[in-house]
């Protein structure tokens, strides 16, 4: 029994001896300086926290043209024999001793990291091999840096686990060398017992060396200060360093946040903890990340390779296409050498004919000899047809083919040359820009866009959009339309009084671009309320034209304004002209929007009572001139504010460009000495039919101009009033809406 305790013990120590042996080869990486791959030796942190060796970085230093004293060289010191130096110096290119003295005398330096041929201070640049940027180690160079003794504490201990059989040996013992079994840090050697004694004989100074483990390297007791060469006592959060007593009371850290080292240690050791707990603790999260990036991977690698041969098909696509064009090409020019060469060597053999002794002279002599008359013309007819056409032949002669050049053939493929040239991967559309101008919302919301004028074209758009609540915690998710064709789209079913934010990104062969950027927009304040202009009521038609879809009116006052420019002298009294919607509104709320001319001389939009309006027909009113009598002014309504009742109608006045608030309205409340704004581009109005009141907006930021009461006893019509020259017209609806019946609340009329 006790047997088997002692195996499962000792097999439980193995386990873990293997379970440290693989974490510790598994940090190797961790232990490898960038530069040399070897571990680290008398590594230095430099101010990126990444860390090198200390003579690889004097190397660095030597090839960027400083100055580097050798790290390694201490002539007081056993270990700097040339038998126990390290055995990397061998391959190294070390500065000579006499070239660095001749060159410190010259007045180029005392301080590793000088730059040759530098007269004054100047701080040293130091390539990082790890991050790859240009770090300032300052006036001092690597003299200003701390030496990072918990990484060679964490290298010497993977080299005694690692190689745990190695054993060191004795740095002055003749062969055979003994086992080391002491070492000294002040001597920075490895000695066995006997050397030990006889480096450090009884009454002499070096008796007083504190002997430690054996160790191939050797560290100071405590971090000591680069500059002061005093023990670090603090650190300064400021500058995020280790400070000795010397270095805290120096003007460099006046102001700075400086704390014990203790106390860096504590919330270091504390954050540090905390965060290797959490790492440790969701190990399934990060196998399941290392199993999804490792398929990410595979992923890549699949459609790289697919990426790769479908560039490889279509290149030989192209190929095969213009080694067929060249096919073709090829044939015809064949052909047409071919026929050219035919008619030549034809015309050769018929000029051959005519010689002397060629066979058509001598036959034609043998003909002339025939004396049978019968038979002479029999044979001599054809005869004399050859040689009437080879005698026109010799007289006009001209070769069959008028050249030899084939220049008609010649290919020009200067377009097609610069198009494989600029042959290469698709790229995704750019950003598209939002249409401001043509963007608006009303029923729904149309937004329009375009792309950048460079940017590859789009084969469809998605458009996103979400409502904005700036009480909500959590952000709405993006709703979205996909496959949108063209550049613009719909946006419907949306809140009334919301602020909705869209985005638009394109689409094509290499996949979706960028998005635009984000555009807010403002529902109306209620449902928008279709209608069209009555052109039945007793408006005067003399003075008012109303267009063919009854959304605009203009007025024109003609030959009535000339008659009445005599009276417009002397008593200044002018005749309004009114037009109302076709609809009636008896209850709800709800919203509609008009642009108005800003060359109008006088138009007032608004609401009424549908009685109040008829009798304003049957009655027409005259007003005021407001260019001759300086006290009666464009009135929004303001006077009818005073009565208790509340008013028939409300109209909103504009003028000229300008809109004339009344005096209790917000605007005129923070500048009193003004009683106009600018015209915007739309004006839109509320009707809320329960409560009385009829509101007045920027119909494009939906800023309130002016809210006033309205008598709501009984149906209100939409209505505008012109006096003179203007024009207006009613905001059309995002959406094409078919011929309906209007029914709101119950009133209604045929559109």
């Amino acid at each position: 029994m006790a047997e088997g305790e002692e195996l499962q013990t000792f097999t439980s120590i193995m386990d873990a001896l293997v379970r440290i042996s693989t974490s510790m080869k598994n940090m190797e990486p961790e232990l490898t300086c960038p530069v040399c791959k070897e571990m680290y030796k008398q590594p230095l942190i430099l101010p990126c926290l990444h860390n090198v060796c200390h003579l690889c970085a004097s190397e660095i230093l030597v090839q960027h043209g400083y100055i580097c004293c050798d790290p390694n060289s201490e002539p007081t010191s056993p270990a700097s024999t040339p038998a126990t130096r390290s055995p990397r110096l061998g391959r190294r290119v070390v500065p000579k001793p006499d070239r660095l003295d001749r060159l410190i005398k010259s007045g180029f330096g005392t301080y590793p990291g000088r730059k040759r041929g530098a007269t004054q201070t100047q701080t040293v640049i130091f390539p990082c091999p790890a991050c790859q940027r240009d770090v300032d180690l300052g006036e001092r160079g690597l003299g200003n840096l701390f030496r990072n003794l918990t990484l060679e504490r964490i290298v010497e201990r993977y080299r005694q686990t690692v190689n745990i059989n190695t054993a060191i040996v004795c740095q002055f013992c003749k062969p055979p060398q003994l086992e080391a079994t002491k070492g000294c840090t002040e001597c920075r050697s490895s000695f066995c017992n006997e050397c030990f004694k006889l480096y450090h004989p009884w009454g002499t100074q070096k008796a007083q060396h504190e002997p430690t483990p054996p160790t191939l390297t050797f560290r100071p007791k405590g971090l000591t200060c680069p500059e002061h060469k005093e023990e670090v006592s603090h650190y300064c959060k400021t500058c995020q360093r280790l400070v000795c007593q010397l270095c805290k009371v120096r003007r460099t850290h006046t102001g700075h946040k400086i704390t014990p080292v203790i106390s860096a240690y504590q919330a270091l050791k504390e954050k540090l903890t905390r965060s290797l707990t959490y790492i440790l603790s969701n190990q399934d999260t990060v196998h399941n990340q290392i199993s999804e990036l490792e398929d990410a991977v595979k992923h890549t690698e699949v459609n790289g390779a697919k990426a790769k041969d479908e560039v490889t098909h279509l290149i030989r696509s192209l190929c095969a296409v213009l080694e067929e064009k060249q096919a073709t090409l090829l044939q015809a020019i064949e052909e047409c050498q071919q026929e050219r060469l035919s008619n030549l060597n034809a015309q050769i053999q018929e000029h051959r004919s005519m010689l002397e002794n060629s066979g058509m002279v001598g036959y034609s002599h043998e003909v002339l000899k025939e004396t049978d008359h019968p038979c002479f013309v029999q044979v001599a007819k054809q005869l004399h047809n050859r040689i009437v056409r080879a005698t026109e032949s010799l007289q006009s002669f001209r070769p069959s083919s008028s050249s030899a050049s084939f220049s008609c053939f010649q290919v020009d493929v200067g377009r097609e040359m610069r198009l494989l040239r600029d042959l290469t991967f698709a790229r995704v559309p750019e950003a598209p820009v939002i249409d401001t101008q043509r963007t608006y919302a009303y029923d729904q919301i149309f937004l329009c866009w375009r792309l950048p004028q460079d940017s590859p074209p789009a084969w469809h758009y998605t458009v996103e959009y979400r409502k904005t609540d700036m009480k909500a915690k959590a952000l709405k998710l993006w709703q979205r339309r996909e496959d949108v064709k063209g550049v613009s789209a719909l946006v419907e079913y949306l809140d009334t009084d919301s602020i909705y934010v869209l985005r638009v990104k394109g689409y094509n062969k290499a996949g979706f671009g960028e998005y635009s950027e984000d555009i807010y927009l403002h529902t109306p304040p209620a449902p928008v309320l279709n209608f069209f202009l009555d052109n039945r009521w007793g408006f005067n038609r003399d003075r008012l034209a109303i267009s063919k879809d009854q959304r605009a009116v203009r007025s024109v006052p003609g030959i009535p304004m000339l008659f009445a420019a005599e009276r417009l002298m002397s008593t200044c009294h002018l005749s309004i002209d009114l037009v109302i919607g076709d609809v009636a509104i008896t209850q709800g709320k709800h919203y509609w929007a008009c642009s108005v001319d800003p060359s109008s001389y006088l138009v007032k939009v608004g609401v009424g009572l549908e009685n109040k309006l008829q009798e304003w027909f049957q009655t027409p009113q005259d007003v005021v001139s407001p260019r001759c009598d300086p006290d009666s002014g464009h009135d929004s309504g303001a006077e009818d504010a005073t009565v208790d009742t509340s008013p028939p109608y409300s109209f909103l006045t504009i003028g000229m460009g300008k809109i004339l608030l009344s005096h209790g309205s917000s605007f005129t409340s923070r500048d009193p000495n003004g009683c106009t704004v600018p015209l915007p581009p739309r004006i839109g109005i509320c009707l809320d039919y329960e409560r009385s009141k009829v509101s007045f907006y920027d119909a494009v930021s939906f800023r309130s101009l002016w809210e006033s009461s309205v008598d709501c006893s009984g149906p209100v019509c939409p209505a505008f009033c012109f006096i003179g020259g203007g024009a207006l017209h009613l905001q059309e609806l995002v959406t094409n809406k078919q011929e309906r019946r209007v029914t709101i609340g119950g009133f209604s009329k045929t559109d």
